[in-house]
């Protein structure tokens, strides 16, 4: 197998797009107490900057209160819940990402919902009084927050409104008169809110021309794009949970760069974009969410979405989410990359492997991501074994990488070798797999417990840690400092964290570990 040599200088910046933003389920399970813990260890070991969900105009968060009493009538904003949930991100560290919906029921033009907990989406019955719902919405927090910090809010204009789930008979000329309707509303409150749209599903780029067209005809703001993007077939149910084929990953890339192309030469051309869901499969039961197969399909997409996508937000951090129902089991396939009770998936490793990557990007493969830092010199390698889709051939027991990589080092070639004290490097390895930082596999072992006790969450917490190994590597030196060779083996779906550090020894010349147990080298002669 041929080596990969890293080249020592940089070759670009390694942006941040992949946690630009994070998805979430609905505003109101915010308030929960496993949810703001789960997202409270998402941010201490990753650290996304904005959160995106449903429902913050929905009826269990009950902003839109319409009274008719004893002579009184009128519309009352309460934002006793809205205070909470946004006072909770902002302590976390996470700004909220705002989606316009769905339509409060006091508002709605008909009784059609979605999901188990019932979210209205028919247009409202009066569009002066959704802009009016959305100017106390914005306005309220701005007087909280203030106008510099919700400025760095964006506003998206619903979600997927070319499904006939999400908006009532995916009537695109209603979802314009939204758009309009919201968008003029933002602006009215302050022209330097970010508003845009138009948040579709895949497989609705015949909404694209005439959304540009819409637009640009009534001369509306649109300062963002929003699109989703998912892998997965059709549904093939079974009791409290679904299977389906997949694509390749290749296949979401594809997704992120499809609105520039098909939007080249509109006056939409070079808008952010901001893909604000992201998955291999769109169903909140799908087990492959629970697998490191999951992490290993979107390791690549991490590495290189950024090229096309100002954002791309995982759905979701959390298995505290409700679009089927009460969850039936403690694995049953969520979106999140953490399960109940803060258990980390092989998917959540992945991310926190990628906020442990250096800025300087130093190579790019099909299987690895090589970085480093510039404060520190340290080199850090994510690597993973390539997946395929569901017709693809079966992935290996086994993937080899190696590659030479260059580290920081006082080892020069100047008219022969020199002594250094750094000989040697330092490596930290952590391993996902199948069997490593799997706690669905261990579940699985278990019997699948629907509710684990005590004694099995300790044991799927620990289960979930990664394999974690030091060691270190002779550093061959070179004349722009020195290199090392990295041979790694992953196992089935692994994904692996390597980190590179120089080492200065200060080992003391009287100390002999071979001594320890009270032997010498010469034991066995004087035996």
């Amino acid at each position: 197998m041929q080596r990969v040599h890293v080249p020592g200088s940089a070759s670009g910046v390694l942006g941040d797009a992949w946690r630009t933003c994070v998805g979430t389920g609905r505003f109101n399970l915010a308030l929960r107490q496993d949810y703001q813990e789960s997202l409270a260890l998402v941010q201490r070991e990753i650290g996304f900057r904005h959160i995106r969900g449903h429902g913050i105009l929905h009826d269990d968060v009950a902003v839109h209160r319409p009274y008719d009493v004893a002579g009184h009538r009128g519309t009352a904003y309460v934002f006793t819940y809205v205070d909470q949930v946004v006072d909770a991100y902002l302590r976390l560290g996470i700004k909220p990402f705002l989606e316009l919906g769905f339509m409060p029921k006091g508002l709605a033009s008909g009784d059609q919902t979605v999901f188990w907990w019932q979210g209205n989406v028919t247009p409202p019955r009066d569009h002066a009084e959704w802009a009016r719902l959305v100017q106390a919405l914005l306005r309220h927090l701005i007087d909280r927050y203030g106008i510099d910090e919700v400025r760095t809010w964006p506003v998206e204009v619903w979600n997927e409104p070319n499904l006939t789930h999400f908006w009532a008979g995916a009537d695109q000329e209603a979802y314009f008169r939204l758009y309009e309707t919201s968008v003029l509303a933002v602006k009215d409150v302050d022209a330097a809110l970010q508003v845009g749209g138009p948040a579709i599903s895949p497989g609705a780029d015949d909404w694209w021309e005439p959304f540009a067209d819409f637009v640009t005809r009534r001369e509306l703001p649109a300062d963002f794009l929003s699109v989703h993007a998912y892998t997965s077939g059709p549904a093939q149910h079974v009791p409290f949970g679904v299977y389906q084929t997949l694509r390749r990953p290749e296949d979401l890339l594809d997704q992120f760069a499809r609105p520039a192309k098909l939007l080249a030469g509109t006056v939409l051309a070079g808008r952010p974009l901001h893909v604000t869901e992201f998955n291999t499969s769109y169903r909140p039961d799908n087990p492959v969410h629970d697998t490191a197969y999951n992490a290993a399909y979107l390791a690549p997409v991490l590495a290189s979405g950024g090229e096309y996508a100002d954002s791309f937000a995982y759905w979701t951090f959390s298995d505290v989410f409700e679009e089927e129902g009460v969850p039936a089991s403690f694995f049953h396939g969520g979106f999140g990359m953490l399960g109940h009770r803060q258990v980390r998936k092989p998917t959540f490793h992945l991310y926190a492997f990628m906020a442990r990557m250096g800025q300087e990007v130093l190579a790019r493969g099909v299987d690895h991501l090589v970085s480093r830092h510039a404060a520190t010199g340290q080199v850090t390698v994510l690597a993973w074994q390539p997946v395929g889709g569901t017709d693809d051939v079966a992935e290996p027991e086994r993937h080899e990488i190696r590659l030479s990589v260059p580290v920081e080092s006082d080892v020069r070639v100047a008219g022969g070798i020199r002594a250094s004290d750094t000989s040697r490097v330092f490596g930290m390895r952590y391993d996902v797999d199948e069997t490593a930082g799997n706690a669905w596999a261990a579940w699985r072992e278990m019997g699948r417990p629907v509710s684990p006790s005590a004694r099995q969450l300790d044991a799927l917490h620990e289960a979930s840690e990664p394999a974690r190994r030091a060691f270190s590597l002779p550093v061959v030196p070179t004349a722009d400092g020195g290199r090392v060779d990295l041979d790694l083996t992953l196992g089935r779906h692994g994904v692996t964290l390597v980190t590179l550090d120089p080492v200065r020894d200060e080992t003391p010349s009287w100390l002999d570990d071979s001594r320890i147990l009270g032997r010498t080298s010469n034991d066995k002669d004087d035996a």
